[in-house]
């Protein structure tokens, strides 16, 4: 894929598009591509994690670590890892390709540097993490609620 593709599936990516047209440039030309076969492990629960990863082609399952049934399909442009591009931690759950599958591995250094040379798409980028967190914290204090009554 060129450069150009590149950029218009980062755009596809909710979290990414925030960023703008130029940081997401700058993200296509720094980051990796990695090709994956039927069965192959992306990353593993409980690896350190130190990137997150746009799915070009292809789909993968994404296994959570407790064994729950609560297993998720990931297909074309789906950002996996998000949080990994902020904090270091370590994956709460592994992808697995569940066919020939290719995806953009994003660093987080790389991240990191486009957000210190663009503090407008970071400040847009914090305003999107911090709605979320609000409107989880809204749902978590609404079930609470129903769960006691």
């Amino acid at each position: 894929m060129s450069i150009e593709d590149d950029v218009a599936l980062l755009e596809r990516v909710p979290t990414l598009r925030l960023l703008g047209t130029a940081s997401l440039r700058m993200l296509a030309i720094g980051s990796d591509q990695r090709d994956l076969g039927r069965g192959d492990v992306l990353f593993k629960a409980g690896d350190e994690a130190d990137a997150g990863y746009v799915v070009q082609r292809g789909s993968f399952q994404i296994l959570p670590a407790d064994g729950s049934k609560h297993e998720i399909t990931a297909g074309p442009g789906t950002l996996l890892g998000e949080l990994a591009l902020v904090v270091a931690m370590q994956r709460p759950s592994s992808a697995v390709a569940l066919e020939y599958s290719s995806v953009i591995r994003i660093a987080r250094s790389l991240f990191q540097r486009i957000l210190e040379s663009d503090p407008a798409a970071a400040r847009r980028l914090r305003d999107e993490f911090a709605g979320r967190t609000s409107q989880i914290t809204s749902d978590i204090l609404m079930a609470g609620a129903k769960l006691s009554t």
